[in-house]
């Protein structure tokens, strides 16, 4: 009966939507995994909730994407020559490759193992990307299916080549691209390297004269390296599928709406276009009860509370030694501590300590009863933070989780540790500092704060750009007029030359008069005194 009702109120939806505004549509989805899946995963809810007709296309490869979803979403599974396990292992080795095996203050060493990694990374989209346009059968029934938009994440590449096969207009879903290179070469969004820090360069925007001189080689690396060395492997890739000359940043540039999952209350201050909008949190709600085992735990800390600790859905156990070490430095905590983890039981876990293979987390942090969240600084599980303004410590492993770390730390609401260098002492009193410093909950209050006074909600702000694109069939009006121009153009270098043209020129004719009046002004004088 439940299953029943389910369906009826889901009609019931599709039907209000489709009369109240006549928005109704289909929207194609190409996704990418892991933290990037659970946020388009809740846009796609939403949108399944207001009547729209979701797809989502999913390899054979896929990870966490799952084809027996209930939730009335339709998956398109087209086979892959990689499969689950080969892309399991791939992500897993470079995680481990880039959380221990290579230091930041390493930058040669650093550059070149992200230089590595990506390089293999678009290997594998590539062919994954080869496997879904070659497939024809595939093809035909997504051209026959008619899709009002496509939503993609840029992070993995091929939602825009499927937007240019089918004709539709393109919406992204987007934390961020290494460098910022998609959305500064394609999107058209400024980035100032004196004040806007580049993501992973671990900086804040509070940068010094050394700090700005860091965030500029970084600049210049994802510029030329990720342009010239990534991108234009695609060129050619897209232009045998399309059948004529094409870039692949041309095809990133036709994104109608950029919707990043970012938002003031994280990042500092930056330039923004009218067909970009932050939607940073849009996974966040209020806390819902815990399960009655978890919730008998967290009242028995009494007045001292509890700490939350997790390190994300893709650290899914430790080294014993490490694992050790922590346990053994939580066991000196007062608090209450639930940990999310999945390994060998540590020998010296506290009595104060729990361990779950799964944290209902956001629920967590939401608890009254919650001092502290240690964290390993992901997007997500800082914003949710955020969102119910619970101080942290951090310990950041790769990717954006030192920027995301570094903003909050220099915002006051998180103190970050060294992963690999930290002692249990340090890790000991960045706890001890955070819970009982009254600073870092004021702060955390205060983001919270902003984070909620929006005029618009992050998630209903997604679904209204993403509706607003398929009721105009795009939104051409808020494309700015730097996409169709060239480089040169863009930065008035011919403008420039013009203008130091004529005043060369200008400068020439000046000179040449006043050298024929002064001659003239001496033959005049010669003549008089000949006379």
């Amino acid at each position: 009966m439940s299953v029943k009702y389910v369906s009826i109120l889901l009609l019931l939806l599709q039907l209000s939507c489709c009369f109240s505004s006549g928005s109704c549509g289909k929207v194609l989805v190409w996704p990418m995994e892991f933290s990037h899946w659970m946020n388009m995963k809740t846009i796609l809810d939403a949108l399944v909730q207001r009547g729209h007709a979701v797809t989502v296309l999913r390899s054979s490869a896929s990870i966490l994407v799952n084809s027996n979803d209930e939730s009335g979403i339709t998956f398109e599974t087209f086979p892959t020559t990689s499969t689950k396990d080969e892309m399991e292992a791939f992500f897993m080795y470079w995680l481990n490759k880039l959380t221990n095996d290579v230091s930041k203050d390493a930058l040669w060493e650093y550059f070149q193992t992200w230089q590595k990694f990506f390089m293999e990374y678009s290997d594998n989209y590539e062919n994954i990307c080869k496997d879904l346009v070659l497939n024809k059968k595939i093809m035909a029934k997504l051209q026959e299916s008619r899709f009002d938009v496509v939503l993609a994440d840029p992070i993995a590449p091929c939602g825009e080549l499927l937007a240019e096969l089918l004709n539709r207009p393109l919406v992204y879903s987007v934390r961020f691209t290494p460098g910022y290179t998609y959305e500064k070469y394609s999107g058209g969004l400024l980035f100032p390297p004196s004040y806007v820090p580049v993501i992973m360069s671990d900086l804040s925007g509070q940068m010094t004269f050394m700090e700005r001189v860091k965030n500029m080689l970084w600049m210049l690396y994802f510029d030329f390296w990720f342009q010239m060395l990534n991108v234009k492997r695609w060129d050619q890739f897209c232009s045998e599928v399309l059948g004529r000359p094409v870039t692949f940043s041309e095809l990133v540039g036709k994104a109608e709406i950029w919707l990043i999952r970012s938002y003031w209350d994280l990042e500092f201050p930056r330039p923004l276009l009218p067909n970009s909008y932050f939607v940073g949190g849009l996974h966040c709600k209020p806390a819902q009860p815990l399960p009655k085992e978890m919730e008998e735990f967290v009242q028995s800390s009494g007045e001292e509370g509890v700490v939350v600790f997790s390190l994300g859905s893709m650290i899914s156990n430790l080294t014993e030694e490490r694992a050790n070490v922590i346990a053994s430095t939580l066991a000196q905590l007062p608090q209450k501590v639930l940990w999310k983890f999945d390994g060998k039981k540590p020998d010296n876990l506290g009595t104060n300590t729990q361990l779950y293979k799964w944290i209902p987390q956001n629920d967590l942090l939401g608890h009254p009863k919650t001092k502290a969240f240690i964290t390993h600084g992901g997007a997500n599980g800082v914003f949710e933070a955020i969102y119910h303004g619970i101080p942290m410590v951090g310990l950041p492993l790769f990717a954006d989780q030192h920027d995301n770390l570094a903003h909050m730390r220099a915002k006051g609401a998180a103190i970050r540790l060294d992963w690999k260098t930290m002692s249990s002492s340090d890790f000991l009193n960045a706890l001890k500092t955070v819970i009982n410093d009254p600073s870092y909950k004021e702060k955390a209050m205060t983001l919270s704060r902003i984070h909620h006074d929006q005029p618009m909600k992050p998630l209903d702000q997604a679904i209204f750009w993403i509706e607003f694109v398929m009721r105009h069939k795009g939104a051409k009006h808020l494309r700015v007029a730097a996409h169709d121009l060239t480089w040169f153009q863009y930065h008035s270098l011919d403008v420039i030359g013009f203008l130091l043209a004529c005043l060369t020129i200008t400068t020439y004719l000046v000179i040449k008069c006043w050298l024929l009046v002064y001659q003239n002004i001496l033959m005049t004088g010669k003549k008089k005194k000949r006379d």
